[in-house]
């Protein structure tokens, strides 16, 4: 039964023993063009590679703690081509996500059309446990939810795994 008030992504991912995928499927995710590090970015602001310390935080300290347990962390991301500006944010930030120890892969949507999705972005943590993230047509947060129910984790691990089958390395995608 899926619990409409998710546990704390945090303690999500604290929980994982093995695995953590996460699938991304829009063009935009709760744009802000006035602030905030899309405006930023938009203003020709860019993350300081030497800078390690100004990176976004906490996520990338749980993204390494849980790395450091020995959880596989990946992240695949669906794509429109040509990309939005806002892919082209997300492109030119995932350096830190990678430092971070994610595995991030690209693959354009043309790609994508054969593969049976879900209709919702996701984390899978363990191949068990679902939590499905809910946005509004705007790309704002509009909650999540959780579930064990074999059969959702089911048809979201064979989508992350089929996407990324298919998908390219962060290092070897070039937008367009």
């Amino acid at each position: 039964m899926p619990s409409t008030t998710p546990p704390d992504f945090a303690d999500l991912l604290a929980g994982a023993a093995r695995s953590a995928v996460h699938l991304e499927m829009r063009d935009a995710y709760a744009v802000d063009y006035e602030k905030g590090p899309f405006a930023d970015w938009r203003a020709g602001i860019r993350p300081d590679p030497a800078d390690r310390a100004s990176w976004w935080r906490p996520w990338l300290d749980l993204v390494q703690q849980a790395v450091a347990r020995g959880v596989v962390i990946r992240r695949a991301r669906i794509v429109s081509e040509p990309v939005s500006e806002y892919t082209r944010f997300l492109y030119d930030g995932t350096f830190t996500n990678v430092a971070a120890g994610e595995q991030v892969r690209w693959l354009p949507r043309r790609q994508a059309s054969t593969i049976a999705l879900p209709g919702n972005d996701f984390w899978l943590f363990d191949d068990q446990v679902v939590r499905w993230n809910h946005f509004t047509g705007e790309g704002q947060s509009a909650g999540g939810e959780v579930t064990e129910d074999p059969a959702a984790a089911k048809l979201c691990s064979e989508a992350f795994e089929a996407v990324w089958a298919r998908a390219v390395p962060h290092d070897q995608y070039k937008i367009r």
